[in-house]
């Protein structure tokens, strides 16, 4: 038994006269895989007479199946005359040799001597691609980062959600090994389940293959072409080889490490940049400016913050000489930079008055006599030190300002508005 191609127009010719039942399949839903063939003149849908008429459209691939096994297969668009009397002729359009191969492997080759044959089926399968496949991760899968910029190879938990579509490319195995003899139709909520479950398991591999080719994990969302190669190798026996199917496309909505994850991998690629030795000098730079900034606002005092910085530069040449930094280009310090010596500035004496001996403390080390005050000099009020300028130098506070006036008219010494004496107001 076999089918041969009929002219879109031989309906109104000879040939009409011999044809006994029509075989046509509307279009199939996307969430229909595989349907079967219905009579259009009346007839049993499970007899297909000799000279039958079967109209096959684009997107579908006709499988004529004798009691559960397939006889012929045609995945061209056009109707096609069914003859008992010729061999299968296999029309297998544009899914390639392999549909051919699959039916010289697993095909009988029979033919019949009388009109009709027992049980005689039509199906239709879908071949079109079926989009809309959702899927996400209900637990984080471990995903293989690797930078090699950075030297990076690690493992990390993420999570992802998106979609995929697939595409039946062996109708044949497909009817075999999954949909067999249904009585109306196979749907997509039947195989749902198992596919999705099954493309989850191979999500992880296919993003390990993503981080072998160097593609970092941030971008895997602009690299959806390659994860669905990555996918389709992974799932070519389960899928291709067992079932058929193929993936097509895969999107990818969100992927996102676990938070610490993610910040491991900022910490890690951001320790890398300082093995560049310009980095790292750099960073050193910026370091300092924010330590002025402290200093300036010490509470301690602003002489404690730069002697804290003095300890810091020192640190930073030791290991400028243990070779950390490159000292090809070494950093240079603004001229105008800060410098403080605090051993430099305790070092200025005084001569007691009372004995003649020189001192470098408040008090003279022979006979306790205190440092004599500096012309205009001030206490101040927050840390007791003597000042001379506007701002105490030990603590910062401003220096008091002085109210009192003498009375014009009886000399007397007062800080309000009047005289207390003779009631004079203040000049």
């Amino acid at each position: 038994m076999g089918l041969l191609k009929a002219g879109l127009g031989a309906a109104a010719g000879v040939l009409s006269e011999q044809w006994r039942d029509y075989i046509y399949c509307d279009a199939i839903p996307n969430n229909v895989l595989m349907v079967k063939g219905r009579n259009r003149t009346g007839g049993s849908d499970n007899l297909l007479t000799n000279g039958s008429i079967i109209a096959v459209n684009e997107g579908q691939c006709m499988l004529i199946v004798h009691q559960g096994a397939v006889v012929d297969v045609c995945a061209e668009a056009g109707e096609f005359l069914f003859d008992s009397g010729t061999e299968p002729s296999v029309f297998y359009g544009d899914l390639g040799e392999q549909v051919k191969a699959t039916f010289l492997r697993i095909g009988e080759r029979i033919s019949f001597g009388g009109d009709a044959a027992n049980d005689l089926r039509v199906y239709f399968v879908n071949t079109k691609e079926v989009m809309g496949n959702k899927y996400g991760t209900p637990a984080p899968v471990t995903v293989r980062v690797v930078d090699a910029n950075i030297g990076l190879d690690t493992d990390i938990g993420c999570r992802c959600n998106g979609e995929y579509s697939f595409r039946i490319v062996d109708p044949l195995l497909f009817y075999t090994q999954v949909a067999g003899n249904v009585t109306d139709a196979f749907r997509l909520e039947q195989i749902s389940s198992q596919m999705r479950s099954e493309f989850l398991t191979a999500l992880q591999p296919g993003f390990g293959r993503l981080s072998a080719m160097g593609i970092r994990f941030s971008l895997f969302p602009a690299h959806t072409t390659e994860l669905a190669e990555a996918m389709e190798q992974e799932l070519s026996v389960k899928w291709t080889q067992r079932r058929g199917i193929a993936v097509v496309a895969v999107g990818i909505n969100t992927i996102a490490a676990l938070p610490e994850d993610e910040e491991r991998i900022k910490q890690l690629q951001l320790t890398a940049v300082m093995r560049d030795p310009n980095m790292r000098a750099a960073n050193a730079a910026i370091a300092q400016g924010e330590a002025l900034k402290a200093a300036a606002s010490n509470e301690a005092g602003a002489m404690m913050g730069f002697a804290g910085i003095n300890m810091m530069q020192n640190t930073a040449g030791a290991m400028n000489a243990s070779g950390l930094y490159d000292t090809s280009q070494p950093y240079q310090q603004p001229a105008n930079a800060y410098q403080v010596s605090a051993p430099q500035a305790a070092a200025e004496g005084w001569t007691c008055p009372s004995c003649g001996t020189t001192n470098t403390g408040k008090f003279c080390m022979e006979c306790g006599s205190p440092k004599p005050a500096p012309a205009a000099a001030w206490t101040c009020p927050n840390c007791g030190a003597s000042n001379t300028g506007k701002f105490c130098s030990e603590c910062g506070t401003p220096k008091p300002v002085d109210e009192t006036w003498t009375c014009p008219k009886c000399g007397a010494s007062n800080k309000g508005k009047f005289c207390m004496d003779c009631g004079t107001p203040r000049p």
